[in-house]
């Protein structure tokens, strides 16, 4: 039977789902609409909601407004790939130029030349040579690939980490490789920044039946967990000491640091994958690191151990020119301005749960993890979804987006305005959640 405070929970939420409905029915009937030709009405499964998901029609800066004329402050920015915010003036320009000489050549373009070298100098040393995908779950796969071909061990087994995600096929939710949807590599699942359980897993094999780390240095979609530096510095001696390659995943990180996060920590990899901002906004992925590994894919060699990699847009002249534009705008001081105001927004979340006593022990417990400008917003203990839905329908009413599950992503428009009014709104919640006993006093 449903504890007095999940019932209470489950009214709120019931009442504020039939809010949501009527609030936004233009939204609803897009949904409806599209379930006609798509699977549940959606083609990406992260951005579906609960009953519907909005349509958004237009976004400026760090704004969005949806079909019902709603405006809000977006702080998920696409999943971080809006790092720049919506509609930056610069990168518009540069697709714009790049596009008024056309589009697609079937051969190589400047744009790509130019992206590859503004590339290896951001992320050297371990960027070397780098390689170009259409997104950050093919850079994952690729280096996976390449790694087991480098070591000749291609049977031989991944260590990945509960929680991790890099990618539509390689993710694993509650520490689970049993997903019908990973690629069918042998995956080796290790509890994340935990050094002691990490070599009991790989003490369970013999170190020649390991052929690669994959890693997140901070891990973005399991809740926005760092890892220490120490833990990295682990990961790295034992792919050295058992000739594996070590592949960080810095497809969201590599916003946290001007080099990415791996390498700020002191920890060289031999791989590092990227994606999300560095295509400005369009679709992108990016795999590189040592020379004698990423030779592999040269077209010109012929010793027999030459590796291919095709795709028909991975040169693609908007990504490549948009690539180019952004790595220029997101400098060190724009990267430390948007941290520094992610650290503060943290800090701000952080204190107000504490002032409603939400960040302690206990059933009730939530608090705000993550980074620089990577936050994600967890609730622990009984009811914990029904109370994650209840924020985020509130937060709505506040005019601020974000992912449903918690996940928070700030772009270079945000500004201190910005953050207070989000800590402004957190502080609104976790007082009437306090008061309350679990449930909420007041409707959302």
């Amino acid at each position: 039977m449903a504890s007095q405070s999940g019932q209470t929970l489950q009214m709120s939420l019931d009442v504020t789902l039939k809010q949501y409905e009527k609030a936004h029915p233009k939204s609803k009937s897009a949904h409806q609409k599209a379930i006609a030709h798509l699977p549940g009405g959606n083609t990406r499964t992260v951005i579906h909601a609960s009953p519907f998901p909005l349509t958004f029609v237009e976004a400026q800066g760090a704004g969005l407004r949806t079909a019902d004329g709603h405006t809000y402050i977006d702080f998920l920015s696409e999943y971080t790939a809006a790092l720049l915010g919506h509609r930056n003036a610069r990168v518009i320009k540069a697709i714009q130029d790049a596009l008024s000489h056309g589009y697609n050549f079937g051969g190589p373009n400047p744009y790509e030349r130019e992206l590859a070298s503004l590339v290896c100098q951001r992320f050297g040393p371990v960027m070397e040579l780098v390689r170009f995908t259409n997104s950050g779950t093919e850079a994952n796969m690729l280096a996976v690939a390449a790694a087991k071909a480098s070591t000749g061990r291609k049977q031989g087994k991944v260590l990945v980490f509960g929680s991790g995600y890099h990618g539509s096929t390689i993710g694993f939710r509650n520490g689970n490789a049993e997903d019908p949807m990973l690629l069918p590599h042998q995956w080796l699942v290790a509890p994340y920044n935990d050094i002691q359980g990490t070599r009991a897993v790989l003490n369970s094999i013999s170190k020649d039946q390991l052929a690669a780390i994959l890693v997140e240095p901070m891990q973005g979609s399991g809740g926005a967990i760092p890892a220490s530096g120490d833990f990295l510095k682990f990961l790295r001696s034992e792919a050295t000491a058992r000739g594996a390659i070590l592949i960080c995943d810095e497809v969201m990180t590599s916003r946290l640091a001007y080099s990415g996060l791996s390498q700020h920590l002191g920890v060289r990899a031999d791989l590092i994958t990227l994606g999300k901002w560095i295509g400005g906004g369009m679709t992108f992925g990016a795999f590189g690191g040592r020379r004698e590994l990423m030779e592999l894919f040269d077209p010109d060699r012929n010793d027999g151990k030459g590796l291919t990699h095709a795709g028909t847009f991975n040169n693609n002249v908007v990504t490549m020119a948009a690539g180019c534009e952004a790595l220029k705008v997101y400098g060190r001081p724009t990267m430390e301005r948007v941290n520094s105001l992610g650290e503060r927004l943290k800090e701000g979340v952080n204190e107000a749960l504490s002032q409603a006593n939400l960040t302690g022990q206990g059933n009730t417990k939530c608090y705000m993890s993550g980074r620089g400008s990577l936050l994600a917003m967890h609730f622990d203990g009984e009811n914990s979804d029904t109370r994650k839905a209840l924020f985020w329908h509130h937060m709505l009413t506040r005019g601020i987006y974000l992912a449903p599950r918690g996940f928070v992503s700030l772009n270079i428009d945000h500004d201190q305005g910005h953050v207070d009014r989000f800590v402004s709104a957190v502080s609104e919640f976790a007082v009437m959640m306090a008061g309350s006993g679990n449930g909420v006093k007041a409707r959302l």
